[in-house]
This record gives structure tokens, C-alpha cells and sequence, in this order.
């Protein structure tokens, strides 16, 4: 029995499995157990910053699941601090929680929210439009889109989103009772679609009126994506919470919520936790990333990258008007919108050995690992071009 078959006799059906068994990764590539060498431009839907293999990312996770692999967060654990005075240190954001995933992330800053707003009147969760925030039932409740949500109501109280993300919707949806709005400055899932710095603006306008918490979703944008260490920093604002995954732990599973000092005395002992959260291994392996990301010139890397990237997809959409309807993103979180679905573009790129992704039906998502180099986003565009010359005719 082959191992598809084997895969899909033991496991649940909750992913669409492609057709390739991955032996090894290093740097940019994946080594697949027919011989196949895969330009990886998703990087493990942007969890693969620093590519397959680095080598301060296998020295951390050595050096650390040599001295303990798991403690109870009953006990003192130098890698957590370790890694949450890294971030303190590279975001100003003074308090720290750590768990295993974006989506429990998510569900903490929300539940820090809720508790934060329990004591003064404030009840109602915002979020906006074709948002995705996890898969929990607060992150499915404070979402709109039917893919994620149909046949798993009722959802919780005082949960919504916004129909659209523009300045009069947020005005016309915020009053004393919110309690925060949930934002991606970047969705990711919904499309590479940046906020609009008028939304932005209204929104700040709206929290010195009202005085909620303004909770920033940097799961798939954040620790230096974007060209900075966070992608709100592109709109000029400063949020309470921040959720943080993905990259954050080199590839292991690790999430963190960041948050300002005016909301560290919210969870008191024992009202919110997690096993795993914040495990050694991981956090060691985490400490590497941000040591990369901030002092080995990735961000840099990402912005200039990520300039290219856009320009090579712009060359195309000029090329393919009827194809490429937009191209959109900052940093090296890129997306192409095409006037056609784009799984057929997706297959057609794997088959000439170069990976991405494609997300809300038309749009070609662009993720590629921090340390992508001119030649690897030459090589994808002129592929694209072959892919789309084929399509035209």
C-alpha cells in the first residue's frame, strides 16, 4: 500500500494531500523520494522563515532537547524567557504569553479581551470581512466565511464581523460595549489583502472615543514578512495584543501573544493555560529565528525581495491582462489575483517543480522563506510566464 493510500486509510480527511512524498528540504528546496528538486516558494504556509535546514535552527533544537525536551510551566524554563526577552527587546511589547498554534493565540487574545472588558461594561468582539483568525470556536464565531463555519453553529455572543472593512462599516458597528476589534493589516487566507489606511485611521479615531483594545493578527505577517518585524508597522498604529505563530518557532509548533503593560494583571494564576505552550525545544529553536530575523538582514532581505517579486508580477499582469488582475502584498507576502481560478496555475508551476499556493479561489499566494534570492524569484516568474502563455492560447 502506497503511503497516499495508507494516509488516507488511517486519517482523518481534513487536508487535500498533493501528490508528492517529501524525503528532505535545505535552503530554498524540497527533495521529494522520486528525485524531484522543489523550489519552495510557500515556505510551509510561511512558517519556514529561515528555509529547510538551517543550521542555528538544528544547533538550538540539539543543544535543547539534550538538556530537557518538555517541563510543566509550573517550573522556570530558560528558553521561554530567553525567547520572550528577544521579543520584548525587538517589539516594546512588555508582557509575553506563549502557546502552540496561531489559532490559540488567537483564543487567548481574545480571552484576554473578553476578561479585560468583563469588568467594564464591554462584551462585543469586532473583526472584518473574509478574516481568518483559527479554527476554534471564538476565532469561528468572530469570522464570516461559510467555508470555515457552516454546520458548526451556534457561535458565541458578541462575536461579529464587519461586511466590510471600510471607515463608515466600523463607525456604524463600534459603541460603548466593544471590547476590541481583531485585525489581519494583511490578510492572508482572505486574499493578500493589506487594510486601508483609512480604515486604520478610523479605527484609532474610534478607540480614543471608545476606549476598546485593538488586537493586531500578525500570525501569518508577523517576525519579519513584510519587510518589518510586524505588518501593522506599515499603518502607523500601535495595538494592545498581538498574536504571533507560524515562523515564530523555526518550524516546531509555537505560538505567542504580545501585550502591553496596561493589560499584564488580566489572567490572574489559573484562569487561562496550556500543556505545551511555550515548549523548551521549541522556544530554543525560536530564539535562533528572531536572532536571524533581526540582526541577519532578512528583513531587509524581505522588503527588497519582496519589491522584486511584485515588479516581476507586475511585468506579467502587463503581459496577461486578461489573466492577472491585481497584484498585491508587502514584503514577501505576495498575491497575484488572476480572473480565472487559480488551482489549475498552482499544478501547472508544481509540475515545473516550483511550489506555491493559491487562496480565495483566484489568488496566487506568494510566501516564500526570508532568505529567497534574486535568482529564485527569476526562475518563478519566468515559469509563471510559460504557465500563463499556455493558459492565453
Amino acid at each position: 500500500m502506497g503511503l497516499q493510500d495508507r494516509d488516507f486509510a488511517a486519517l482523518f480527511h481534513t487536508y487535500k494531500r498533493l501528490p508528492l512524498v517529501i524525503e528532505r528540504g535545505q535552503g530554498m528546496y524540497l527533495y521529494t523520494a522520486d528525485g524531484r528538486r522543489l523550489l519552495d516558494m510557500f515556505s510551509g504556509l510561511a512558517v519556514n522563515a529561515l528555509g529547510y535546514g538551517h543550521p542555528e535552527i538544528l544547533r538550538a533544537i540539539r543543544e535543547q532537547s539534550e538538556r530537557y525536551i518538555h517541563l510543566s510551566n509550573y517550573y522556570l524554563q530558560e528558553p521561554q524567557i530567553r525567547l520572550a526577552e528577544l521579543l520584548v527587546h525587538n517589539t516594546g511589547y512588555p508582557r509575553v504569553f506563549f502557546a502552540n498554534s496561531g489559532t490559540e493565540a488567537s483564543e487567548a487574545a481574545l480571552k484576554i479581551a473578553r476578561k479585560w472588558g468583563s469588568t467594564r461594561g464591554k462584551k462585543e468582539i469586532l473583526s472584518v470581512a473574509n478574516a481568518f483568525h483559527g479554527r476554534t470556536f471564538g476565532a469561528l464565531s468572530l469570522m464570516d466565511r461559510p467555508k470555515y463555519r457552516e454546520g458548526f453553529g451556534p457561535f458565541l455572543e458578541g462575536f461579529r464581523a464587519l461586511e466590510q472593512a471600510t471607515p463608515a462599516a466600523v463607525r456604524a458597528a463600534v459603541n460603548q460595549e466593544t471590547a476590541a476589534i481583531m485585525l489581519e493589516f494583511v490578510q492572508g487566507e482572505g486574499g493578500i489583502r493589506p487594510v486601508s489606511l483609512e480604515f486604520v485611521e478610523a479605527v484609532k479615531e474610534l478607540q480614543r472615543a471608545y476606549g476598546f483594545l485593538l488586537i493586531a493578527d500578525e500570525v501569518q505577517s508577523g517576525v519579519g514578512r513584510t519587510g518589518r518585524f510586524f505588518g501593522f508597522e506599515h499603518f502607523d498604529v500601535q495595538p494592545d495584543l498581538v498574536t504571533l505563530a507560524k515562523p515564530i518557532g523555526g518550524g516546531l509548533p509555537l505560538g505567542a501573544v504580545l501585550g502591553k503593560s496596561s493589560l499584564e494583571d488580566v489572567l490572574q494564576p489559573g484562569m487561562h493555560g496550556t500543556t505545551f505552550g511555550g515548549n523548551p525545544v521549541a522556544c530554543a529553536a525560536g530564539i535562533a529565528v528572531v536572532h536571524q530575523v533581526t540582526e541577519g538582514g532578512l528583513m531587509k532581505n524581505a522588503s527588497a525581495m519582496g519589491q522584486l517579486l511584485k515588479e516581476k508580477l507586475l511585468e506579467l499582469q502587463g503581459e496577461f491582462p486578461r489573466l492577472v488582475k491585481e497584484v498585491r502584498g508587502l514584503g514577501l507576502m505576495v498575491g497575484a489575483e488572476l480572473t480565472r481560478e487559480g488551482d489549475s496555475v498552482v499544478a501547472a508551476l508544481r509540475d515545473r517543480n516550483v511550489l506555491i499556493n493559491c487562496t480565495d479561489t483566484t489568488v496566487l499566494r506568494f510566501l516564500p522563506p526570508l532568505i529567497v534570492a534574486r535568482q529564485h524569484i527569476e526562475e518563478t516568474a519566468s515559469l509563471l510566464r510559460q504557465v500563463f502563455a499556455e493558459l492565453s492560447g
